[in-house]
C-alpha cells in the first residue's frame, strides 16, 4: 500500500501520451479520489492551498502531462515545494510503454502526438520520453503498459492505492418482473420463480 492515510493525500498521473493515463485517473475517481486533468505544474501549491482550505477533500488525483508543454518546465519546482510540505503524502504513478506499442495506438487511435502535431509519431515519442526522463526517476511507482489489458491496468492501481477498508467485496440485490425488462446495471440475474414452486411442493408433501 502506497498511502498513508493519516495526511492529505496527492498522486500525480504523469507518463508517455497512450501509455493509460486516463484510464488510471479513471481508476483513482472509482476509489474516491477528486481528479483534475491537464493541471498547469505552477497551479498546483495554489490548488493544493485551497483544497486544503475547503477541508472537503483529503485524496486528490491530478495528470500533468506535456500537453501543457509551456508550463511543464516549471514541474520540478513544484514538486520540490510539495515535498517540504509535512501535511501532503506527494505519489507520483509515471505510465509508459515501448515504442512500438505506443506507435501502434496512435495509429488505432488516429490521432496526432502532443509534440509531432504534424510529424512523426515516433519521433514524438522520442522527445517526450527524454524530456520526461527525470520526472521518471523520482516517480515512486512505474507502470509499464505495453502488455496488460485496461481492465489489468485498473486493478493494478486498485491494489496500489485502495484504502485498508476499501478492501470488500459489495452485493447488491433486488427483485424485478420480467415483463418489465432486466434491470440495465445487472451483472447476474437469476430466475428463482422455481425457488418458490419447490417450497409449495414441500409444503403439499408434508
Amino acid at each position: 500500500m502506497l498511502l498513508a492515510t493519516n495526511q492529505l493525500q496527492l498522486v500525480i498521473i504523469t507518463g508517455m501520451s497512450g501509455a493509460g493515463k486516463t484510464v488510471a485517473m479513471q481508476s483513482l475517481e472509482d476509489l474516491g479520489y477528486f481528479c483534475v486533468d491537464n493541471l498547469p505544474p505552477t497551479l498546483l501549491p495554489k490548488f493544493w492551498e485551497l483544497m486544503k482550505e475547503s477541508g472537503k477533500m483529503n485524496k486528490i488525483a491530478l495528470v500533468m502531462d506535456l500537453r501543457g508543454r509551456d508550463f511543464f518546465d516549471s514541474i520540478e519546482t513544484a514538486l520540490d515545494e510539495l515535498d517540504n510540505t509535512s501535511f501532503i503524502t506527494t505519489k507520483i504513478l509515471f505510465l509508459e510503454a515501448d515504442d512500438a506499442v505506443l506507435v501502434s495506438r496512435y495509429k488505432e487511435s488516429r490521432r496526432h502526438h502532443p509534440l509531432e502535431p504534424n510529424g512523426s509519431v515516433l519521433e514524438g515519442i522520442k522527445a517526450e520520453r527524454e524530456l520526461l526522463s527525470d520526472l521518471k526517476g523520482r516517480s515512486q511507482l512505474v507502470i509499464n503498459t505495453s502488455n496488460i489489458k485496461p481492465r489489468d491496468l485498473r486493478e493494478r492501481i486498485n491494489q496500489e492505492f485502495k484504502a485498508e477498508d476499501k478492501d470488500v467485496f459489495n452485493v447488491q440485490v433486488m427483485s424485478f418482473g420480467f415483463k418489465y425488462g432486466l434491470p440495465i446495471d445487472a451483472d447476474l440475474v437469476f430466475d428463482v420463480r422455481f425457488y418458490r414452486i419447490h417450497i409449495i411442493l414441500i409444503k403439499c408433501v408434508h
